[in-house]
């Protein structure tokens, strides 16, 4: 009997279920059938519509694990009781490699779950860099980074990134998984109707808030709220509300014009045909930024800084971040219209890789 190899992937959050799902499709090919893939789910994201929708939409395996760390309120708590639980995984089913993508607390957890067994490390999405220190994604980016065995990254960039600190062995430029999954999906959005997304027809802004530097500021929050206001007045905007804003904009009694469309979040496939249809997106989301980019569409990234610079290098994407106050408001209200003008005129240069990221990733992992 051949043994097979034991691949640990580790999730938590929305954008790591899109990542996921490029490795466990290219899995299901025969040329993997060496390979048995299980997945721990941390339970950062716990709402049904952040998580469990993903899974069933993507085709991405159900769980094996799941933490329910996101009941935890307590981010520290909540960090310590991720890594316990991937711990105690690792010890018991021995994986070969642990895969963990991004930059969440679900990706620091299991990297440091992993670092402790002495088992590979995998990081997809190495090399990314906000240079913000501060920031708990760059910390969680930065530590992973260091602790990981192998690089997996998805622009040149984030390879020059690595290089610029000293890391050059098992560096591998592989492209963007969320690209793959991006192709495919948007591929057969088109030839459906999704009937949660009919009623977009006419010009609209796309909006999505939910990093923390903007939702736990209630000055930042309600600049965001008068941004959005005010561009309501001259386009519409449409606010798939994350449930963790959702609090904050309550706690906060936090003002929004009525003009401003607030609805649930929305499934991966019917937050890219909104996307499709959208004129332009303002967002805090690194993953949403990207696939604005992928669909062509203008970005306003609400936030200081990018790690992804390339699409604010091919003038793709703009920062406006709500540093609170009538001005800055107006500063984003005027970006989001002004970025109106550049929707359909041309394309944006193809950066992040061909579309087949996930099998490159599974060959090197393959030759572990």
């Amino acid at each position: 009997m051949i043994n097979k190899m034991r691949l640990l992937t580790v999730v938590g959050a929305r954008p790591q279920f899109i990542k996921a799902a490029a490795i466990s499709r290219c899995l299901k090919h025969n040329q993997y059938s060496e390979v048995e893939e299980k997945i721990v789910h941390t339970g950062q994201h716990y709402d049904s519509q952040m998580s469990d929708t993903f899974f069933s939409e993507l085709g991405v395996p159900e769980p094996s694990w799941n933490l329910h760390a996101g009941q935890i309120k307590d981010t520290d708590h909540q960090l310590g009781a991720m890594i316990s639980g991937i711990k105690k995984i690792i010890a018991d089913w021995l994986p070969n490699c642990v895969l963990v993508y991004g930059d969440t607390n679900s990706t620091l957890a299991g990297a440091l779950a992993a670092a402790s067994f002495g088992v590979p490390l995998a990081h997809v999405e190495a090399g990314l860099r906000s240079y913000r220190s501060t920031m708990p994604e760059e910390i969680n980016r930065v530590i992973c980074d260091r602790l990981s065995n192998i690089l997996f990254c998805p622009t040149n960039q984030a390879v020059e990134n690595l290089n610029s600190e000293g890391r050059y062995d098992h560096v591998h430029l592989v492209g963007d998984v969320m690209y793959d999954v991006f192709k495919r999906e948007m591929n057969l959005i088109r030839s459906e109707n999704l009937e949660n997304v009919d009623f977009f027809s006419e010009k609209f802004v796309l909006s999505t808030i939910h990093r923390a530097e903007n939702t736990n500021d209630p000055i930042r929050l309600q600049c965001l709220a008068d941004a959005l206001s005010l561009t309501a007045e001259s386009i519409g905007v449409v606010l798939p509300l994350h449930p963790r804003t959702r609090r904050d904009i309550e706690r906060f009694n936090i003002i929004f014009s009525d003009r401003v469309r607030i609805i649930e979040p929305l499934s991966y496939k019917e937050l890219l045909s909104v996307l499709a249809r959208s004129s332009v997106v303002a967002t805090d989301s690194g993953g949403l930024q990207k696939e604005a980019y992928f669909a062509a569409v203008p970005c306003v990234t609400l936030r200081e800084e990018t790690e992804w610079v390339e699409t604010v290098e091919s003038g793709w994407n703009i920062l406006l971040p709500p540093t609170g106050g009538t001005d800055a408001a107006r500063d984003i209200s005027s970006g989001i219209m002004m970025a109106l003008e550049k929707r359909n005129k041309t394309a944006p240069p193809e950066i992040y890789g061909d579309g087949n990221a996930a099998g490159k990733i599974l060959q090197v992992v393959l030759n572990l």
